[in-house]
């Protein structure tokens, strides 16, 4: 599956506002199923209304994105649960349901881990006892860490990441890194990765200033 972005451009920016970018206003871009690639930008500079519109929730942009595969055309509920996985920067958590719950609530429209998967993914991740408490008294990090397994938990095409480890510590990033890529790796996937600066968790096929 390729990803190709035709003179993409957000609506909300001037042409001279995205004059400098690697991928704003390109007359085609793609990015292919089964390379990782880092996106670097300052806040502000449309990393996540990138993401947003690769995934179909922001239609605010000029220009094209087409995706393409060797299937029929896919309906954006399938988009959603067997194409593309995203984890969100504003994560999208149920603060109400617990950790687990908030895993299973996304499982269960996709049946791809189960129960005894989704908890080992989670207790490798968050100290004891947290996978079972409620996602409203969890750290910002223990949040983070529980939307990355969340994001795992279907089959993609690609994964979109949107700053991921803005609120882990540099070990505890490298572990949800590892998870991360054992996943794409195991499923032949796409990555594309947001952040501010260059992270070192994965090894990036291309790094692209937005």
């Amino acid at each position: 599956m390729t990803i190709e972005l035709r003179n993409l451009k957000p609506r909300y920016m001037s042409e001279s506002e995205v004059s400098g970018s690697d991928i704003y206003l390109q007359p085609s871009l793609c990015f292919e199923q089964g390379r990782k690639y880092m996106i670097c930008a300052r806040s502000g500079h449309g990393k996540t209304s990138l993401l947003n519109f690769i995934y179909g929730i922001n239609k605010s942009f000029d220009g094209e994105i087409v995706l393409t595969e060797n299937e029929e055309r896919r309906t954006e509920n399938e988009l959603h649960t067997r194409v593309l996985s995203f984890m969100f920067q504003d994560l999208c958590l149920f603060p109400e349901l617990t950790a687990m719950e908030n895993v299973q609530l996304k499982n269960r429209l996709t049946n791809f881990k189960s129960d005894t998967e989704i908890e080992q993914m989670l207790d490798a991740l968050l100290p004891q006892g947290k996978k079972h408490q409620l996602v409203a008294s969890l750290s910002l990090g223990q949040r983070q860490r529980v939307a990355a397994v969340r994001a795992l938990c279907q089959p993609f095409a690609f994964l979109l990441l949107d700053e991921p480890f803005s609120h882990l510590d540099h070990d505890t990033a490298a572990k949800v890194a590892t998870m991360i890529n054992d996943e794409v790796e195991k499923q032949g996937a796409g990555l594309i990765v947001t952040a501010l600066d260059a992270i070192d968790f994965f090894p990036f096929d291309v790094t692209f200033n937005l």
